[in-house]
């Protein structure tokens, strides 16, 4: 129960890697607040959630600059502070860059990038007052090594990378922790609306550990992060891909 009576904010946390990160979190003793678009989605995350700690849901369009600030005045009201924040959430859209419409690459950024920087502006004042906090990201290994097919998706999680380098270092005179984790191809719901059955048999044999990863696999990488155990850890990148990318 390391994480009793931390309140964490998780973004994406209707499905996927961001439903599996806030069950582990509540599971260990945090309270949790979700925030996501499909708010029926983790308002079900909140209520299948049975432990020592709790979940709320409450509505977050990360493409919507007010809805960002209406969240986090939600959760400052309700909460009075903000321990840590995951920024979990995103989306993709696979297809070549060519023929890509430049919408696309404005709601990428939108939701993928500014999002999680708005959001965290928000909630830095809590955790600077406190000296105190710890951030996680969620980008991507695209970002890190690039994809084919998901080139403006990987320039999103690209710079969320360097965003949470850059924010490690002015953060750590306040002792704020902050660090991105970056999946490998995972078995989500995202993900299988976007793999076709020869992409994923592919990906498996491409990847030393000869299966795709799980949510759960990134939720136990974002627990050690935001638990006591990494207070010393800030600006570094973890690769949760099963072995796929490597990097000196």
């Amino acid at each position: 129960m390391e994480l009793k009576d931390k309140i964490i904010i998780v973004t994406g946390g209707a499905s996927g890697i961001g439903k599996a990160i806030a069950l582990l979190l509540a599971g260990h003793g945090a309270t949790v607040e979700i925030g996501d678009l499909n708010i029926t989605g983790a308002a079900n995350t909140a209520q299948t959630f049975q432990g020592e700690g709790s979940v709320f849901a409450t509505a977050l369009d990360l493409a919507n600059p007010e809805s960002v600030k209406s969240f986090s005045a939600k959760v400052m009201a309700q909460h009075g502070r903000v321990d840590g924040l995951v920024n979990a959430a995103g989306f993709d859209k696979v297809g070549p860059f060519i023929k890509n419409d430049p919408e696309l690459w404005e709601r990428l950024v939108a939701v993928n990038l500014l999002g999680a920087m708005r959001l965290t502006q928000l909630v830095l004042p809590s955790m600077m007052t406190a000296n105190a906090g710890k951030i996680v990201n969620i980008a991507s290994d695209a970002g890190r090594v690039g994809s084919m097919g998901e080139t403006a998706y990987a320039a999103t999680k690209g710079g969320l990378i360097a965003f949470t380098k850059s924010l490690a270092r002015e953060m750590a005179r306040y002792q704020i922790n902050v660090n991105v984790v970056c999946p490998g191809p995972t078995d989500t719901p995202l993900f299988n609306t976007q793999a076709s059955e020869g992409l994923r048999e592919a990906l498996i044999s491409a990847i030393p550990f000869r299966r795709l990863g799980q949510p759960e696999d990134v939720a136990n990488a974002v627990h050690y992060l935001m638990g006591p155990t990494s207070n010393y850890v800030t600006g570094q990148v973890l690769s949760v891909s099963g072995g796929l990318t490597m990097v000196g």
